[in-house]
């Protein structure tokens, strides 16, 4: 998707910027050619040398050099690009593009594109949550400027939390989700997938035979038509796909929490198999036999993700379940999908004598308010190139 593509890079400055050398990369092994921009704080962190080594390109830097404005080098560099991806995204950069500064190469750039742009944030967790910052956010996303992270996790500065930057591969994924041809292109699709693991103690859990296969062949579906996928998977036995935007979690309430931050989409397909209940009193150390007798577990509900989806605010146009039966298999169905609120359900026979569960083939039925529509048996990745172009026809002539 990105062969003979023009990305202008604007590297910001951010201990995250060491994660710009290796975007560019990524960028070139698909095919792309990579402009770098690099601020002057960007240039704190990476040297022009080691950027322009591996862009292949000259570094711009300057908002007043001789040579380059002579040519009205700042109009031309933020019109020749195909996409504008900033990394990273610093609060500093992103409070200029909002506020219409240009004060520098950077928000200059950034002020006179007619390009899109792709930013991704990195900074302190504070910095992140400040008032300020998501004011700008909110503006920027006004003006149509799209977004990939932060991710959450530890940070240089020992805190942890939301504002670290999204790994090179998922910006990768979100900058050809965004310059894709096909008739998904431009849609935002969330798509969960494998087990989820219930912990009982520190090496024990709860869990169930999904590998991941099915929700992994319909997310690389999906991307194939062009669409942004967040990825958000269970432990699978299975690799996720490439162009995804990845989200790995263990537990249902960690997938919960990965969807609803993902929120708001074009579609949801909530094609995991997560546990419905958890253990409550789950230990902080490994349990040992004991002469008293087993431990007593107490388990309680999971949250229901599909249920809780398909009643928000921000629900997506589209909404599926997956529907995993060992009996009556349309019937469960055919109540689940009414008792969620989903738009339709992908049903399927898993008990142990069809070898669905784990397996290389499925034979689903869909679901929806006009009925059942069933589906001969094929492989999982048929079965998930089927249901991508459904879904792609339900999504024409929805709104964006």
């Amino acid at each position: 998707m990105l062969a003979q593509k023009r990305i202008l890079l604007i590297i910001g400055g951010g201990i995250a910027a060491y994660k710009s050398l290796d975007l560019i990369r990524r960028f070139k092994e698909r095919g792309a050619e990579v402009t770098p921009v690099l601020t002057k704080a960007g240039a704190e962190f990476v040297t022009p040398l080691s950027v322009s080594a591996l862009a292949g390109q000259k570094v711009f830097g300057d908002l007043f050099d001789l040579t380059d404005e002579a040519e009205m080098g700042h109009i031309e560099l933020s019109r020749a690009a195909d996409l504008i991806v900033v990394a990273p995204a610093t609060a500093d950069l992103m409070a200029k593009a909002a506020q219409g500064h240009a004060n520098d190469l950077a928000s200059t750039v950034l002020l006179a594109t007619d390009t899109r742009v792709l930013l991704a944030p990195a900074m302190n967790i504070r910095m992140w949550t400040h008032p300020a910052t998501q004011r700008n956010i909110e503006t920027l996303k006004a003006d149509g400027q799209a977004f990939v992270g932060p991710n959450e996790g530890d940070m240089a500065c020992g805190e942890f939390g939301p504002g670290r930057m999204s790994e090179p591969l998922e910006i990768v994924a979100a900058a050809e989700a965004m310059l894709a041809d096909g008739p998904l292109a431009g849609r935002k699709i969330v798509v969960t997938s494998g087990p989820t693991h219930e912990p009982i103690d520190p090496v024990r859990y709860i869990a169930n035979r999904s590998s991941g296969a099915q929700g992994t062949a319909i997310a690389r579906a999906l991307v194939a038509l062009g669409a942004e996928v967040v990825f958000v998977t269970g432990p699978a036995d299975v690799a996720p796909p490439e162009g995804v935007v990845l989200k790995r979690v263990e537990t249902a309430n960690d997938m919960r929490k990965a969807v609803m931050e993902a929120l708001p989409a074009d579609a949801a397909i909530f094609a995991a198999a997560v546990a419905d209940w958890r253990v409550s009193n789950a230990a902080d150390s490994k349990m040992k036999k004991t002469k008293t007798g087993l431990p007593a577990l107490e388990f309680a509900e999971n949250p229901d993700i599909l249920a809780d989806v398909s009643k928000d605010k921000a629900r997506p146009a589209l909404v599926v379940g997956f529907a995993a039966e060992t009996d009556d298999v349309i019937e469960n169905a055919t109540a689940k999908r009414k008792r969620k609120g989903c738009d339709w359900i992908v049903a399927n026979d898993v008990s142990p004598k069809t070898g669905i569960m784990g397996g290389s083939e499925n034979a689903v039925t869909i679901i929806d308010e006009n009925g059942a529509d069933n589906w001969p048996r094929m492989g999982k990745d048929q079965v998930a190139r089927k249901l991508a172009e459904r879904i792609s026809e339900a999504l024409q002539g929805k709104q964006k």
